[in-house]
């Protein structure tokens, strides 16, 4: 036989053998009942399905014994590593936000001859408990606050009034006392009465007024936006009514909102 010839007769029986290997898909020497004495996690850095899921945890207490792959897709998705082909162990890696902090946690399913889960492992072994954990609750969101036109600014003016400085600090008090400030969205608006381009700029700029008495109390300017809207975004809508009516009607549209997201 030749020297090519052998080579390349090596060389199928490698990859034969390496089908093989795949197509048992036995990392952890699963026996025909989906058991092991000593399951295998692959390395986390292995994963080939991006960087693992949060999983739906009510979804996760639903696997259990005798689920089809087809159930177990629908319940977690696709597994995250790749270990061959017509595998007996699919592996995920999951992450879970828990009381103490970000939790990242290997799952493994093993499966008997007839593709059907039977045991469940988890690495390191204690993550089986966070199924039996209350979920964190979503922070609450901030009320968004609302000052006045009428009351924070002189009539037509950008500058705040007293009344409206004394505002801004006590938004600015509650604002210090959040565990985390994301973001601080400062949205100006007018009334429908007088020039919509002179409406919008006194918009911007009572917005704009607002930021910078904010940064003054100490809330970080580049965790604040300010936009101002002009007229478009009314709270109610006032018929044709005598001047000083319609100026009292319209009031309600004529506010600075302060909306915040960001952790109690």
């Amino acid at each position: 036989m030749s020297t090519t010839l052998k080579t390349l007769t090596l060389r199928s029986g490698g990859i034969a053998l390496a089908l093989m290997l795949a197509a048992c898909g036995n990392l952890s020497q699963v026996n025909d009942q989906g058991m092991t004495d000593n399951p295998v996690f692959p390395d986390a850095e292995d994963a080939t399905f991006l960087t693992g899921s949060f999983p739906n945890i009510d979804n996760l207490r639903q696997v259990g014994d005798g689920a089809t792959r087809d159930q177990l897709y629908d319940l977690l998705g696709r597994p995250h590593f790749s270990e061959g082909f017509r595998v007996r162990e699919w592996d995920y890696l999951f992450h879970f936000n828990t009381p103490e902090g970000r939790r990242t946690c290997q799952f493994k399913v093993l499966f008997d001859k007839d593709e059907l889960a039977r045991s469940f492992h988890w690495a390191p072994a204690e993550c089986a408990s966070i199924l039996n954990q209350k979920p964190v609750p979503a922070p609450a969101p901030m009320k968004p606050f609302s000052l006045s036109g009428d009351v924070g600014f002189a009539f037509g003016s950008a500058t705040l009034t007293t009344a409206g400085l004394n505002t801004v600090r006590d938004i600015a008090s509650q604002l210090k006392q959040l565990s985390e400030l994301q973001q601080v969205t400062v949205s100006g608006h007018t009334d429908r009465i007088g020039n919509d381009a002179a409406n919008l700029r006194l918009s911007q700029q009572r917005a704009e007024s607002v930021r910078n008495a904010l940064a003054t109390e100490g809330i970080p300017a580049s965790k604040v936006r300010a936009h101002g809207f002009g007229e478009d975004r009314p709270l109610v809508q006032c018929g044709q009514q005598d001047r000083d009516v319609l100026i009292a009607c319209l009031a309600p549209n004529r506010r600075v909102d302060i909306e915040v997201r960001g952790q109690q």
